[in-house]
């Protein structure tokens, strides 16, 4: 892993950033997983009030997934209709409004359409935020992936840690609805650039704004990263991580009880496994930006799931807690797949058409692992489960190789 080249490691205007547009990314990626995760611990409550039904609670781990893989296939199509910033304006206002119409839903068809809307709004931003990233932060991308990563992990974490507080406090509208606020306040430093490049497009602007414009400026021709290798190398390697990652997020509290812990243990366990996402979000994307070829990171991942694998399979009740830990290393490699997004593009069309091939494909790999890992579980039991998700660490192993090598997808377009 050597060195990045002074190319792309520039720190020339390091403390030149557009603030507003910094703010904007942060507040962006906190809503990202909000409708997700402060549902999910109140599932139980709802469904005593308006009778969800297994329907309404859906299959698990797979009803969020399904939809931003569908919105990573359509968010690239509205971003060639209309600006990155207007689209993200839009997309925080369906975030908010969806979960305003579920904190209102007197019946599950009304809740289900608010979530429908509220995951629209979060899939179209999943695919807006690593664009937005290259055109304000061209020269800072590593750290500007840091923040938004951090904020994604945060978003993440912190509903599901508050949810039954504020139910407890307030009632379970009010916890899976105040979170639209925040939606709102995400869109308000969006609509500050958008005035601001209409009143203003002839001042200040020769900063890190300027320079964003320039290296997002839409080539003529519609960017396919399906015909490169490094798109489709890119898109695979988001997608047999999705899958591993949701795999475990939909499963590790069943497996942790399998193994012996008691079922606070394993909620516990679930915690932690993603807890240590927020320590890769702080690392990884530095790293991938600060060398030219971040595959250690992947290596380092894919060691520490077999680590984790071989541990609840020989010697589950050894160190149960350790299992759990170095299968949370194991996603690492999802703040790798986001900064290379941007690491492996020179445009902003670019990021985006990327953004959008990857986070489709990487979706909806996402849904299949909960199914296939949930049925190997009950049927043949733990081991068919890990064997499957080794093969899938496998494949990783080749297509990450491809994907860290240090190659633009506009340069190897067919």
């Amino acid at each position: 892993m050597s060195p990045r080249s002074p190319r792309a490691g520039s720190r020339s205007g390091a403390l030149a950033v557009p603030v507003v547009a910094l703010v904007g990314v942060v507040l962006v990626s906190l809503n990202l997983r909000t409708a997700v995760t402060s549902l999910s611990p109140l599932l139980g409550v709802i469904d005593a009030e308006i009778g969800l039904g297994t329907g309404g609670r859906g299959p698990p781990g797979m009803g969020p997934a399904a939809r931003f893989a569908l919105w990573g296939v359509l968010t690239p199509i509205a971003l060639r209709r209309m600006g990155l910033e207007a689209l993200t304006v839009l997309a925080m206002a369906a975030a908010a409004s969806g979960q305003v119409v579920r904190a209102l839903a007197p019946d599950p068809w009304v809740m289900g359409a608010g979530s429908l809307i509220a995951l629209a709004g979060m899939g179209i931003g999943n695919v807006v935020a690593p664009p937005l990233v290259k055109k304000y932060f061209p020269q800072h991308v590593a750290a500007a992936s840091m923040a938004y990563i951090t904020g994604l992990q945060l978003g993440t974490v912190v509903p599901a840690l508050v949810a039954v507080p504020v139910e407890e406090a307030a009632g379970w509208r009010v916890s899976i609805g105040w979170w639209a606020v925040l939606a709102i306040v995400a869109a308000v430093p969006w609509i500050v650039e958008i005035l601001r490049t209409d009143a203003d497009t002839d001042t200040d602007t020769a900063g890190p704004v300027a320079a964003g414009a320039a290296a997002g400026a839409a080539p003529a021709q519609r960017i396919r990263p399906w015909r490169s290798p490094v798109g489709v190398a890119l898109a695979l390697f988001f997608g047999t991580n999705s899958l591993c990652t949701y795999a475990f997020f939909t499963w590790l509290p069943a497996v942790a009880e399998s193994i012996g812990m008691t079922r606070a243990e394993g909620g516990l366990a679930l915690a932690v496994y993603s807890a240590i996402g927020l320590i890769a979000a702080l690392v990884v994307p530095w790293a991938a930006g600060r060398f030219e070829d971040p595959y250690p990171v992947v290596v380092v991942s894919v060691l520490s799931y077999l680590a984790g694998f071989a541990g609840l399979l020989w010697a589950p009740g050894a160190a149960p807690w350790l299992w759990v830990c170095l299968l949370g290393v194991g996603p690492s490699t999802f703040p790798l797949c986001l900064t290379l997004i941007n690491l492996r593009t020179r445009t902003q069309a670019g990021s985006a058409a990327l953004s959008g091939f990857a986070q489709g494909v990487g979706y909806t790999a996402a849904c299949l692992g909960p199914i296939v890992f949930g049925i190997l579980l009950a049927g043949p039991g733990l081991g068919a489960g890990l064997a499957f998700l080794t093969a899938v660490l496998a494949v990783m192993s080749v297509v990450a190789r491809t994907a860290c090598r240090p190659r633009m997808l506009e340069d190897t377009l067919r």
